[in-house]
């Protein structure tokens, strides 16, 4: 059956969940009239790189690497803030080309990954009802009726501090922050168990070397080592704001009298688990955009669902344009992912496959504080590369809840935390996040499962 005909607001017709409600009508059009008209966060050139990085993933030549903060706040819009995470993730790709030597993109959940879907709409804290915290972008943590109306001047404030966290990221990249040439000068912080720091020093060892050699024969030419990429993302949630920066721009690559529409306020958006219907408004919106997109899938999708889905948002079959986040849990990965990848292949389409160990894995304490433990997140994991393994698939990538900051959110990893250590740093106004001690460490295990995948097939085809 053929598609409807798209347009930019064509997800309006549709059913709708996870919308938000506002009393302020007036306010809501002022603030979406005020988004159209500034500039887009992202060019179309860049989304189209991150187009191509990703049709290479799914081919098997690179790996994807996707990290940051459950919910962002606007507070995190800092120097320090910013810089941590960013160090963060170019430490554990350093690690990740060691380990699975392919290249590695880097996809930040930043500047822009304020709003959050929540199981109910409606809270009661301290026998007073209210509405749940959706994300800054929304309204205020505060617990009070009046901070958790929903503001729509919130959808305003969230395009600068994304234009503001983007601006500071692009400064310090093009200013050596990711130099290759320094690596040892990304500070390890909070890293402080001996066997994580001799590793990573070990690996960064190595990469000097190879440096120092390229420099020796003349090959240290470019810029090519002294910076990298590192793309935004975040989930599509709030329509009427992406809505409102969508441009119809010309394809860097393509004709001059080719245009599409591209959602300019990230470089890449992924619909959630709970607003993926296939007769939804998100799901509407996403098939019209330019961008590569993603979509989670958990155990509530079937093979027949996924397929529909991918026919959907990507009837040309563009390889790498849709990237699949899997979040099932340690304890159901097998049950459910090897069916997913069966129909998938025999549809024909060809995405990313990306694992999201946190998601499946929550649980709380028996006082009531949501964690996730170590150890389930790398189970999810190391099962998901032997699914993937077995069914001649390839996991291109991970999508995890981190930041670069101390806290003291998930159970477990090399520095033992425990359930009674949790609230010494717990911070998160969301989900509990892996900290930097965590994240790195869970990139050397994934690296040394990769070293290890290497060396059995090398040993396989001297047979």
């Amino acid at each position: 059956m053929a598609e409807s005909e798209w347009s930019p607001s064509s997800w309006a017709s549709k059913p709708i969940k996870q919308d938000v409600v506002y009393d302020d009508a007036a306010g809501v059009q002022a603030a979406l009239a005020k988004l159209q008209k500034l500039p887009p966060l992202v060019t179309t050139q860049e989304v189209d790189d991150l187009k191509k990085s990703l049709k290479n993933v799914a081919l098997g030549k690179a790996f994807v690497l996707q990290g940051g903060d459950c919910a962002e706040l606007f507070d995190y819009c800092n120097m320090d803030m910013i810089e941590a995470k960013v160090k963060l993730l170019l430490q554990m790709s350093l690690v990740l080309i060691w380990g699975a030597n392919k290249p590695v993109v880097r996809i930040a959940r930043i500047a822009g990954q304020f709003a959050k879907p929540r199981s109910s709409p409606m809270e009661t804290i301290d026998g007073v009802e209210m509405p749940s915290f959706r994300g800054d972008n929304i309204n205020g943590f505060d617990a009070t009726p009046e901070s958790r109306k929903p503001d729509p001047s919130r959808l305003v404030s969230a395009y600068f501090h994304s234009a503001a966290t983007l601006n500071y990221m692009r400064a310090s990249l093009s200013s050596g922050l990711a130099d290759l040439h320094s690596p040892l000068d990304w500070g390890l912080g909070h890293v402080i168990t001996p066997s994580i720091r001799e590793k990573y020093t070990r690996i960064v060892n190595r990469v000097k070397d190879a440096l120092r050699f390229m420099q020796t024969v003349g090959i240290d030419t470019d810029r090519g080592v002294e910076t990298v990429d590192i793309y935004t993302s975040h989930e599509g949630l709030l329509l009427e704001y992406e809505q409102s920066l969508l441009r119809h721009l010309k394809n860097p690559d393509s004709p001059s009298t080719t245009h599409s529409y591209y959602a300019t306020s990230s470089h890449f958006l992924w619909i959630g688990d709970r607003t993926r219907q296939l007769n939804g408004a998100h799901v509407e919106f996403f098939r019209g955009i330019a961008n590569p997109i993603g979509i989670k899938i958990g155990p509530s999708m079937t093979p027949a669902e996924l397929t529909s889905l991918l026919d959907i948002v990507n009837p040309a079959r563009e390889i790498g344009k849709v990237t699949l986040i899997s979040r099932y849990g340690a304890a159901k990965i097998s049950q459910y992912l090897p069916a997913h990848i069966a129909a998938v292949q025999a549809s024909g389409h060809i995405p990313v496959w990306q694992c999201d160990p946190m998601h499946g894995n929550t649980q709380a304490t028996p006082s009531g504080v949501k964690t996730r433990h170590f150890s389930d997140i790398l189970s999810e994991l190391k099962q998901a590369l032997e699914i993937h393994r077995a069914a001649g698939s390839f996991l291109g990538g991970m999508h995890l809840e981190l930041t670069g900051e101390a806290v003291t959110e998930c159970v477990g990893g090399a520095g033992g935390l425990t359930e009674e250590g949790l609230s010494e740093r717990y911070t998160t106004f969301c989900d509990p996040r892996l900290n930097e001690k965590q994240a790195l460490e869970l990139a050397f295990l994934v690296a040394g499962f990769y070293r290890e995948l290497d060396e059995e097939l090398a040993e396989d085809e001297s047979i």
